[in-house]
């Protein structure tokens, strides 16, 4: 019996995957436990369709993951902090992830998740600095930071 996996099945098949399995399993476990459905003509064509539309919503978020990294990527999309100094030349706060998003979303309307900004600490010192940051799974970028003193 052919069935469509709705969930991946260790050591059977993955979910979206169709595959031909022995009639009582298929009916007796995988259907029952709605692991999978039968493989008819309509499910088959609704699986293709999901599967185009995923690929195609795929390939949206890439392009849009895209712009923003060209837009990161210009010489003028520099994020600029003014933060008091100490004698030391260490800033009284820190720069974290949430504010270089909430300063990049003001200063050029790039919004960007605190959390795929990659910081391996937070920035204390004056000057230029690259943060990586994760835009998209594949999609990665920099965000150019300078903190002056107040």
């Amino acid at each position: 019996m052919k069935v469509i996996f709705l969930e991946d099945v260790k050591g059977k098949g993955k979910k979206g995957e169709i595959k031909e399995v022995p009639t009582g399993y298929a009916q007796n476990f995988l259907i029952k436990k709605n692991l999978a459905k039968e493989a008819t003509a309509q499910a088959i064509g609704e699986l293709r369709g999901k599967q185009k539309s995923q690929e195609k919503a795929h390939a949206e978020l890439i392009a849009e993951a895209e712009v923003v990294k060209a837009q990161l990527a210009k010489e003028e999309t520099v994020v600029r902090f003014t933060e008091k100094v100490g004698p030391d030349g260490r800033t009284f706060g820190s720069i974290t992830s949430k504010k270089i998003a909430e300063e990049l979303q003001k200063q050029f309307g790039i919004k960007v998740e605190k959390r795929n900004i990659r910081l391996d600490h937070q920035l204390r010192s004056i000057g230029s600095v690259e943060v990586p940051v994760k835009l998209y799974q594949d999609v990665a970028g920099e965000i150019k930071i300078y903190i002056q003193e107040a």
